[in-house]
């Protein structure tokens, strides 16, 4: 076997291709946004200007995709006092709303609470509570309104 002349070119070169695959896997998986105070009468006209949501700091709670028959609802409400899927992580917001947390791929639901009851308020064609995808490799973007106190 014949060595480059130049040893240290060779065995640099040699490490770029080892290490160049694990610094595109080191890409962040996960999700990151903002959570959003929303409050007081949303409801659109062409007379009144709403104001932009606020964002807030808040505790985030990520679980395993979760279906509405897998909630304890409070009557017809967003609001929830028992949740039977796994919880996977809890985050907290910083003062202008903004999260990011470590995630691998799959599904989730977020939820946010009020006292000591869990809150969300969007489901998807299946009825599965604030999905959220996550990809490898990626951040997905997601956006949370906690808006109990709004009226539409």
């Amino acid at each position: 076997m014949m060595l480059p002349k130049k040893p240290f070119l060779w065995f640099a070169l040699c490490m770029a291709g080892l290490l160049l695959p694990a610094f595109r896997q080191a890409k962040k998986t996960g999700i990151e946004g903002y959570i959003f105070k929303v409050s007081g009468n949303r409801m659109p006209s062409p007379d009144v200007k709403l104001s932009p949501p606020k964002g807030i700091a808040a505790t985030l709670y990520i679980y395993e995709l979760t279906n509405l028959s897998q909630l304890t609802r409070v009557d017809e409400s967003a609001f929830y006092s028992n949740i039977r899927t796994r919880l996977v992580k809890i985050v907290q917001s910083d003062a202008t709303g903004y999260f990011s947390v470590s995630l691998p791929p799959g599904q989730y639901s977020l939820f946010t609470k009020k006292d000591a009851l869990f809150y969300a308020n969007y489901f998807d064609g299946g009825n599965n509570v604030a999905p959220v995808k996550v990809s490898s490799g990626k951040l997905t973007q997601v956006n949370v309104n906690v808006d109990y106190d709004a009226s539409y």
